[in-house]
């Protein structure tokens, strides 16, 4: 099977294409502002929207008061077409172009979340890459808010192959290195009638030190 080159694929999906008609549109992200908001840290936490892209979750955290708000993706469309609806307001977000398999430099962040990102990566290596790329992001004690396609969610999504998980199974798949506080079902309507069963779980990172216990 050849190897996929990634960013070019997403640049693909993007292509001639509006925010809302991809199959991951949400208008309201309703289950995603409720558990960032269930972290209480507050409006001035630091925020990371991992492949957020295009979402309208950044206008609605905006729209909530957060001050630090980064949203990062592979796909510069997606980024353009974001900067775009926002106007204005897209100078008060943090915007980073890249892969989340290579580390993130700079701040640490009290919330990562990740919306149909972390289903996508289906091998071993890239799994680890993800989970250590989150846990040095982190601050200690922070949370992450990560959701993928359930155990009966699609097999595969804008042509690639999908892992599934249930909330048991994600926590496994993060190793220890985040413990389990909340989890959330939805059942996503797609632009184009389909229906897509998802997972969210927020996660504490758990530290040597005992924070996150």
């Amino acid at each position: 099977m050849p190897t996929v080159d990634i960013k070019e694929h997403w640049a693909q999906v993007y292509s001639g294409r509006k925010p809302t008609d991809v199959s991951w549109y949400q208008l309201h992200p309703e289950h995603s502002l409720a558990l960032i908001e269930n972290c209480a840290a507050g409006n001035a936490a630091r925020i990371i929207d991992v492949g957020g892209g295009a979402s309208t979750l950044v206008d609605h955290l905006l729209d909530a008061g957060y001050q630090h708000i980064s949203v990062l993706d592979i796909a510069n469309k997606a980024i353009k077409q974001a900067q775009a609806r926002l106007g204005s307001r897209a100078g008060t977000v943090t915007w980073i172009e890249q892969d989340v398999a290579i580390p993130l430099s700079g701040e640490a962040y009290d919330i990562w979340h990740d919306r149909a990102v972390f289903h996508f990566l289906t091998s071993s290596e890239e799994q680890a890459r993800y989970i250590a790329n989150l846990k040095q992001a982190l601050r200690p004690g922070g949370h992450a808010i990560i959701a993928t396609f359930a155990e009966d969610g699609p097999n595969e999504c804008s042509g690639l192959q999908v892992a599934r998980y249930s909330p048991e199974s994600l926590s496994d798949a993060m190793g220890g290195v985040l413990r389990l506080v909340e989890t959330r079902e939805e059942e996503h309507h797609t632009p184009n009638g389909g229906v897509q069963r998802f997972i969210y779980c927020r996660f504490k990172l758990v530290t040597s030190t005992g924070q996150g216990d």
